[in-house]
């Protein structure tokens, strides 16, 4: 699963204790177990087997080909080669806010609560707003995922309730369909980095 697409600017996608890179084939075992991880999945329909973990690292690698960017490898130095994914990817379905680049995170449970996925995620929306020029990320999620809306809200991203949205891939009524729905515009975050 190495990576044959244009390498970013490594500077862009380093933080003080994390960094975010290209995908090894290594990496696939820890990821299946990560995406079995019923805590982990918790606000997601259902666990995956690895089969389905191995097809969701194709179809990353699959959008680095394609896009140039994509969710890279959390690594922590000294704590974890691969402790999760963190990253930019075009949003698959249609909605109200679509065509869209969203910003997207899922950490093995035993790095939750450290501030490592802020830090990673901020190191995202500098590479989108800075190497590819973007004019807005978004960022969505079940209204019961608060860990993740904490990490929506401390990057800066705003919601407004009256763009909240049924997810097109779940069917009616199911208790994960309705999403909140975070924007952030690139002047926004610039100016945020000035402060």
């Amino acid at each position: 699963m190495t990576s044959n697409s244009p390498q970013p600017d490594a500077a862009l996608l380093r933080g003080a204790r994390v960094l975010l890179r290209p995908w090894r084939t290594a990496d696939r075992e820890p990821f299946a177990a990560i995406n079995a991880d019923p805590l982990v999945m918790k606000h997601f329909p259902t666990p995956l087997s690895r089969y389905d973990s191995d097809a969701l690292a194709d179809r990353i690698q699959t959008h680095f080909d394609q896009y140039g960017f994509g969710p890279w490898v959390l690594d922590i130095p000294g704590v974890s080669e691969c402790a999760g994914f963190v990253g930019l990817l075009n949003v698959s379905f249609d909605a109200h806010f679509t065509p869209a680049v969203e910003i997207g995170w899922r950490l093995a449970s035993s790095a939750w609560g450290q501030g490592y996925a802020t830090e990673a995620a901020a190191c995202a929306l500098r590479y989108g707003f800075h190497a590819l020029a973007l004019p807005e990320i978004v960022s969505f999620t079940a209204p019961a995922n608060l860990n993740s809306l904490a990490v929506m809200r401390r990057l800066g991203m705003q919601c407004d309730i009256r763009e909240d949205f049924l997810h097109p891939r779940l069917p009616a009524g199911h208790p994960l369909c309705l999403h909140h729905l975070y924007r952030i515009r690139r002047e926004q975050w610039i100016e945020r980095e000035k402060r």
